[in-house]
């Protein structure tokens, strides 16, 4: 057999492992954090596009929450377009997404009424394809839906981010099951940024990447979003131990 024709049969078998792959086999498009702690341990370099991804608070609070609302809108800041936000529940403070770089002229509003509905909007406006990303506030994820929302993005393009939040102490269980999302991660606030003079500095945020597709967990030591939707590194963590106390991974790592 000829080179030529070795050529065409493997540039044939490369095309029908595509179209069997479909778009989990193509190249994704990420977000990057500019981060290179936090990059490098993504696959890609960045928050993959184009797929679904699930946010929580890690307690059971409301500060906590809120932390996870921010880091979701600093990441939806930094996608082009407008950006679908269904809740259940109208207590979202848009001036807060505006100082994590969210402005509230790009944020379209939709408030479902109960999660059934909110899940069917949450893969509707996957679909749509014209959004910039998706955020919806859910208690549960059945591993059903999660696949839905998983192609639905996947087919779009959009980035869909799944904003766990809970009214019981019974749903947050919830959180620990299995599902198709692409990254898991998990927001708690830590204390401040000192200041040299009396103050309230900059807020800092434990962001834990507990589920990662293809790549690896870890547990960062941020500053919170600024309004450009970035997060930073604290000063004292740039060139401090690659260790944080406790044994925990700082994003110095």
């Amino acid at each position: 057999m000829s080179d030529l024709t070795d050529r065409a049969v493997i540039a044939e078998l490369q095309q029908h492992i595509e179209r069997i792959e479909g778009p989990r086999g193509r190249a994704r498009i990420v977000l990057p954090f500019g981060i290179s702690e936090i990059d490098r341990r993504l696959p890609g370099g960045g928050l993959a596009l184009g797929a679904l991804h699930e946010v929580a608070g890690g307690g059971n609070g409301a500060v906590d929450g809120a932390a996870a609302g921010l880091f979701t809108a600093g990441i939806a800041a930094r996608t082009r377009g407008k950006v679908l936000w269904c809740v259940t529940r109208p207590d979202l403070f848009a001036p807060a997404l505006s100082q994590a770089g969210l402005q509230s002229d790009r944020v379209i509003y939709l408030d479902g009424g109960d999660e059934k509905t909110i899940l069917v909007c949450f893969e509707e406006g996957l679909r749509h394809g014209g959004l910039g990303a998706v955020v919806a506030e859910v208690a549960r994820l059945p591993m059903t839906a999660s696949r839905r929302l998983q192609l639905a993005a996947e087919g779009s393009g959009t980035i869909g981010i799944a904003l766990r939040r809970w009214r019981r102490q019974t749903e947050a269980s919830d959180f620990g099951q299995p599902t198709a999302a692409t990254t898991r991660w998990r927001v708690s606030v830590l204390p401040s940024t000192p200041l040299p003079v009396p103050g309230v500095g900059r807020p800092r945020w434990l962001v834990e990447l507990i589920r990662c597709r293809a790549g690896e967990s870890a547990d960062f030591e941020l500053e919170a979003c600024d309004d450009t939707g970035h997060l930073h590194l604290p000063p004292d963590l740039v060139h401090g131990p690659g260790q944080a106390e406790g044994g925990r991974r700082s994003a110095s790592a």
